[in-house]
């Protein structure tokens, strides 16, 4: 086949363009049309690895023929003209060049470059595409870059901001916001963005894993699972990560970044690598056909020829001793010596056996044969094996077509008629029958044959219609004699006939194509003659076998047999153009076969068809010399167009200049400097995709770099060493490399260097020792570098597990840099992660604090300028305990140094900050509380040199803070207590309010501060347990010494009222009982002795309850004596009775008591809070006041009442029942009550019968159900 790259003409046109453009340069100075003349010596050069070409850096290479070029490049140059300023012109004229000697050295580097590579790709016989690769990266995706990530944040910002139709809850919009706000803003992501580290899946996973967290922790909504929730989440994240694009909307083409991760074809490959190395559409063109890169033939020879090559150099390093210098472990010179050897035999044995078990074609006998010249064959058998006529027996592949007929004249149109088709050995076939007037078929048979010169036989017979008849007509038949080189369209045939048959003139047109097995190499008449075969000079039938991959045959066939009559294997022989040998007739254009003690001379009958049978043999035979033939064919025949085609390219390619790169033998140039250039080219185009690859090859890379390395014989520890210098020194420039990468081919290197392989030990280079010194120095002083640098190299711990391998691959390089025992070498490991850790909190903290200036601020801004560094400093932690410490898991203990560190750093600023303080101020205490809640929240943390250093700095203030708040409150109960007059407007003094307040607030803020040291906190809390239960006693004490001087000094009236001071003092003692069960609860004090410390406030509390009621009730139990005192005038027998009864009383002294007690009861209920103390006061004022009203009326038990005094007792004694009634008392009816009532009733009966009714509705009759009537 052709290459589709680009059409012949194309190639043509743009040739001549350039060899214009080339002569041009010439005649003006360049150097171009050297290149030809020295194509010819160009494949017997070394590429001595000393020039570095201008696309490659680092090691460089260098062919002999550049060297010519640049100095005839130079002598022509120095023919030009004058120049006006000879030194400036001429330095300028000697530096383009120079640059362009440099890229025309490169380009013809990369085009010899360019054709092992394609050798590669066209017939690989060590590597394959891997698959393991694309699932170990299937994680991840497309690269995210600069315009991508800006992009990626308009889309969130949009929905945010309520611009998208995307619909979302609270929860969700959370979410993105803090997603938004600490992942897509912050400068480490950019900073990965940059680096080409960053792909989709990374933002995605980062999403998923913080909402993951937020879900939990909310609540079982019933019906709606967790997983529900997280799905449809992630839905719209992705709808928003998308943009405007339609989700349902199929994708038509596969991206850019998953196709190069495909199993590629050869086409793509070749695609690849023309982008890898610079080629252009048209050198790839005349490359892949002149290279005949569709020949798997031409490829398999090529392939033969490298390997002999191969043996033949080992050998020769061999004989001449130009061995490398060995780095010796404990072997001696020699014997490396003799193991290089070994290696280098071993290593083309391997590829031969490759070779060889790559099957063949179909038609091949299946027999194994051992490769000349392997250690295989030596040790499997001791003789040669010899090949049988049976090995070789072909099968063909028949197919006959019978189109039609012509010339039935004299037979009846009515007439059937049919073919028979019959070959040996094979079933013999019918057509359908047809009418004689319409005798077409186009009837396909197949047969299968082994013999290479069948016999094909088509008869045309017609149905017999007679009695006697048995078996049909023949009408004429047809012999034909095909090979594979037969013609393959239709062709019209004369039938042999009967001599009395009527149709002398009978056609046939016959389709008759014998496809050609496999491994039938080439078939055609030959004359020949050998020694010990074909031993006549004769003209034979002959076809070339391949058996297998090593071992052809040339047989002699016969017709219609399936076995060769003559045969000769091809091992060893040398095939040549000849001169015509003048005593042979037969044949014109002469070739041969020569090896020592055989030869054959062989003769075709045309010049093409010798070429093609040269060529056949050539590839067989393994020779290194390629015949060249004497004379070169212009013009293609129609019948032979294969023949020429190769030659055709051939010539074309070296009319282009591209002879020598073709002809160029492998095994004369340096590949280990080759390797290197492709490598490095290649992980340049690789880097530059839009794959997220961090530095993994993809499959199809993988395959050729292989594939190169194995056929080329590149050194397995010069390719990892290589990769390994390419991987550093993209990481040293900023671009994310996969450390476990890394760790792969420093592994391989350092078991080759130290005699660890598994496949045994191996010589070792001096050049790959040194090399290997060098990158592991650079290696662990880049693996430090990331680990010092965690949280900016591994973002968010971003790549997924980079961070962890990055810890091992230090590991590795630091206990193979140790030779001593393991347990030292963990040591050392550890030392060099602390080292690193250590360093680590150095960078993080100067990072976080770079804002922090605190020149020119006042000691405020400074402090909440710290508090706000400390809140950051909680994130950056927390975040490396949430992305980090899992790395870390094998190095915990390292960690939490590590966070010590950061602290200590962190500790230096708040003391600083803090000494600048005003003493007596408490603005620090928030930063106090906002680190200790972090460290006690941390077991690694808590209690540790930090969290110490807070506890010790922040003590004093605390006890200063303790001991100025008790002499307050101290100082507020004295001066507040001790004031004149209280603000009658509210109903709890202010000042006791706020001394309360401030002792329950002061026992809040300490709890709050949850203090580390227990013993400490212990012993805070049980001072001011003490301090606040001696307080609360101070101030009940002084409230109800105010009480009484208050209460004494009311006067006793019936216009006596409670105050609101009275009812304030009240409501103090009131809730510094309600205040007590939680300001005064029980505890421990330092020592762990249990304190009831509310019981004592209690006791005082509810004596001083018990006195004021006391108190108070007494004082109304002195106004209600005076009314009493008052009827006493009116009693029977005194003097002041008489003149008293002239005066007529009204009832104004029972109104005015009764108006006393409910205004009374009125201010108590609504000024006093507690209802307790309200009933409590009530009842014993009611049952103290029956108490006063029955011992007064026991005192006049023998006298009887006054009218007045009997219808004031009524009226009072009603109400007052009444009134506590509606209060809430629950027992009215007490037996005090009951016997007043019982005497008043008699007094009223008695008071009936000698003056009539009492006048005024004054009447005890309705007193038992009447609690409620209204006077």
């Amino acid at each position: 086949m052709i290459c589709p790259s680009s059409s012949d003409e194309e190639v043509d046109d743009v040739q001549q363009q350039q060899q214009q453009a080339g002569q041009q340069e010439t005649s003006s100075g360049g150097g171009g049309s050297h290149h030809h003349h020295q194509s010819a010596n160009s494949s017997e050069q070394a590429v001595p690895a000393s020039v570095t070409t201008a696309s490659s850096g680092g090691r460089s290479i260098k062919s002999s023929e550049g060297v010519a070029v640049a100095a005839q490049n130079g002598s022509v140059t120095s023919l030009g003209g004058a120049s006006p300023s000879p030194s400036i012109k001429s330095s300028e004229e000697d530096a383009t060049l120079k640059q362009q000697r440099e890229e025309e050295e490169g380009r013809r580097m990369r085009l010899q470059l360019y054709v092992f590579v394609l050798r590669c790709i066209a017939y690989p016989f060590n590597a394959k595409q891997p698959t393991d690769m694309a699932r170990r990266q299937a994680k991840r995706s497309g690269k995210v870059n600069k315009q991508q990530l800006q992009t990626i944040k308009d889309r969130f910002r949009s929905f945010l901001a309520g611009e998208t139709q995307i619909a979302a809850d609270e929860a969700f919009c959370n979410a993105v916001n803090s997603y938004y706000e600490v992942f897509l803003k912050s400068d480490r992501v950019t900073r990965m963005v940059n680096s080409g580290g960053c792909s989709a899946s990374d933002f995605r996973e980062v999403f998923k894993n913080n909402i993951e967290k937020r879900v939990k922790v909310l609540p079982e909504i019933d019906g709606l699972s967790k997983e529900t929730v997280l799905s449809a989440w992630m839905a719209k994240f992705d709808a928003i990560y998308r943009g405007e694009e339609d989700p349902r909307r199929p994708s038509n083409r596969l991206p850019a970044s998953a196709a190069s991760e495909l199993i590629l074809s050869k086409e793509q490959l070749y695609e690849m690598f023309q982008n890898i190395l610079s080629i252009k559409k048209v050198e790839h063109q005349l490359l892949y056909n002149a290279c005949q890169l569709d020949n798997i033939d031409e490829q398999a020879a090529a392939i033969r020829r490298e390997l002999d090559g191969r043996k033949h150099a080992a050998e020769k390093i061999e004989t001449q001793h130009r061995f490398p210098r060995f780095y010796c472990r404990n072997e001696s010179e020699e014997e490396l010596q003799r193991l290089y050897i070994d290696e280098l035999r071993q290593q083309v044995a391997l590829l031969m056996n490759n070779l060889e078990s790559l099957p063949v074609s179909r038609g091949s006998s299946g027999r194994n044969y051992h490769l000349p010249g392997s250690k295989l064959s030596s040790l499997d058998s001791t003789e040669e094996d010899s090949l049988s006529k049976a090995d070789v027996i072909l099968q063909f592949a028949l197919e006959v077509i019978v189109v039609e007929v012509q010339g039935l004249k004299s037979l009846a149109g009515s007439k059937i008629i049919y073919c028979t088709m019959e070959t040996d050995s094979c079933p013999k076939l019918q057509t359908e029958p047809v009418e004689a007037s319409r005798p077409i078929w186009n009837t396909t048979g197949d047969f299968t044959t082994t013999q290479p010169l069948p016999q094909v036989k088509v008869k045309l017979m017609t149905e017999s219609t007679g009695v006697l008849s048995i078996d049909d007509k023949e009408l004429g038949k047809v012999v034909i004699h095909p090979t594979p080189n037969s013609p393959k369209t239709p062709e019209w045939y004369f039938m042999q006939v009967h001599k009395n048959s009527a149709d002398q003139q009978i056609r046939i047109k016959l389709t008759v194509k014998m496809e050609r097995p496999l491994n039938m190499k080439h078939c055609g008449y030959l004359w020949a003659q050998g020694r010990s075969v074909w031993k006549k000079w004769k003209k034979r039938y002959f076809i070339l076998v391949q058996v297998s991959q090593y071992n052809f045959v040339m047989c002699s066939y016969q017709e219609r047999k399936a076995e060769p009559y003559e045969m000769m294997q091809l091992d060893s022989f040398t095939v040549d153009y000849t001169v015509p040998e003048l005593d042979h007739e037969g044949g014109r254009a002469f070739f041969n076969a020569v090896k020592e003690g055989d030869s054959v001379m062989f003769a075709s009958d045309d010049e093409q068809d010798r070429i093609l049978w040269v060529q056949a043999m050539y590839r067989a035979t393994g020779q290194s010399h390629k015949p060249i033939p004497p004379t070169q064919v212009q013009k293609l025949s129609d019948n032979k167009q294969d023949a020429p085609i190769t030659q055709f390219y051939a010539d074309r390619a070296r009319k282009h200049g591209m002879d020598e790169f073709i002809s160029a033998d492998p095994c004369k140039y340096d590949h280990s400097s080759l390797y290197e250039l492709l490598q490095r080219l290649t992980l340049d185009h690789r880097l530059n995709d839009s794959y997220s690859c961090l530095g993994w090859f993809s499959p199809g890379q993988i395959f050729v770099l292989d594939e190169y390395c194995s056929r080329y014989g590149v050194r397995g520890c010069h390719k990892h060493l290589c990769n390994l210098s390419d991987l550093l020194d993209r990481a040293q420039q900023g671009i994310m490399i996969d450390p476990t990468l890394i760790h792969y081919s420093y592994a391989f290197c350092s078991s080759h260097v130290y005699g660890s392989r598994p496949d045994g030990i191996g010589t070792v280079t001096m050049d790959e020792k040194q090399r290997f010194d060098e990158i592991r120095t650079r290696m662990k002083i880049y693996a430090m570098d990331q680990i010092t640098r965690f949280r900016y190299c591994f973002p968010f711990g971003r790549p997924q597990g980079a961070l962890k391998a990055t810890l091992t691959l230090l590991g590795r390089v630091a206990m193979d840099e140790d030779p001593g025992p393991e347990s030292g070498r963990e040591a050392k490991v550890r030392e060099l992660v602390r080292h690193c850790l250590k360093e680590a909190a150095l960078v993080n903290y100067t990072r976080v604090s770079d804002y922090a200036k605190f020149d020119e601020m006042d000691s405020y801004k400074k402090l909440q300028v710290i508090i706000h560094l400390a809140e950051l400093c909680i994130d950056v932690l927390q975040q490396n305990e949430e992305h980090h410490f899992e790395s870390f898991e094998w190095y915990s203990d390292l960690m939490v140094e590590h966070s010590e560190t950061f602290w200590s750093l962190f500790a230096v600023d708040m003391d600083s900050v803090l000494e600048k303080q005003q003493p007596d101020t408490w603005d620090s205490f928030p930063l106090f509380q906002l680190l200790n809640d972090h460290l006690m929240g941390d077991e690694r943390l808590k209690t540790g040199k930090f969290h110490s250093h807070l506890r010790d700095t922040f003590a004093p203030l605390v006890i200063r803070y303790v001991d100025l708040m008790e002499s307050s409150i101290a100082q507020s109960i004295d001066r507040g207590f001790g004031k004149e007059v209280w603000d009658s407007n509210q109903s709890i003094n202010v000042i006791a309010s706020d001394i309360l307040w401030k002792l329950q607030a002061l026992q809040t803020f300490i709890l709050d501060l949850h203090w580390p040291d227990t013993i400490f906190a212990s012993h805070i809390e049980h001072r001011l347990k003490l301090t606040t239960s001696d307080m609360m006693q101070s101030m009940v004490a002084r409230t109800l010494n105010r009480f009484k001087n208050l209460l004494q000094s009311c006067r006793i009236s019936l216009d006596f009222r409670v105050t609101s001071q009275l009812c304030q003092l009240i409501n103090v003692a009131i809730e510094c009982r309600n205040q007590s069960q939680k300001i005064c609860a029980s505890g421990l004090d330092a020592s762990g002795t249990q304190h009831i410390y509310h019981a004592v406030v209690d006791e005082i509390l509810d004596s001083a309850f018990t006195e004021m009621q006391s108190l108070i009730v007494s004082k109304f139990n002195k106004v209600l004596e005076i009314v009493l005192s008052k009827m006493s005038r009116y009693d029977e027998g005194s003097f002041t009775a008489s003149f008293l009864s002239l005066t007529k009383p009204g009832m104004e002294l029972a109104v005015n008591f009764n108006q006393f007690v409910s205004i009374n009861q009125d201010v108590i209920l609504d000024r006093i809070n507690d209802e307790v103390f309200v009933n409590s006061v009530f009842e014993k004022w009611y049952n103290t006041a029956l108490k006063i009203f029955c011992d007064w009326l026991n005192l006049r038990s023998e006298l009887q009442l006054h009218v007045y005094q009997l219808k004031t007792l009524i009226k009072v004694f009603k109400s007052f029942a009444r009134d506590f009634a509606l209060q809430g008392v629950a027992e009215i009816k007490t037996k005090t009550h009951t016997l007043i009532h019982k005497r008043l009733t008699v007094e009223e009966a008695t008071a009936s019968v000698t003056i009539g009714s009492l006048g005024n509705n004054i009447t005890m009759k309705e007193s038992d159900d009447e609690v409620g009537e209204d006077d």
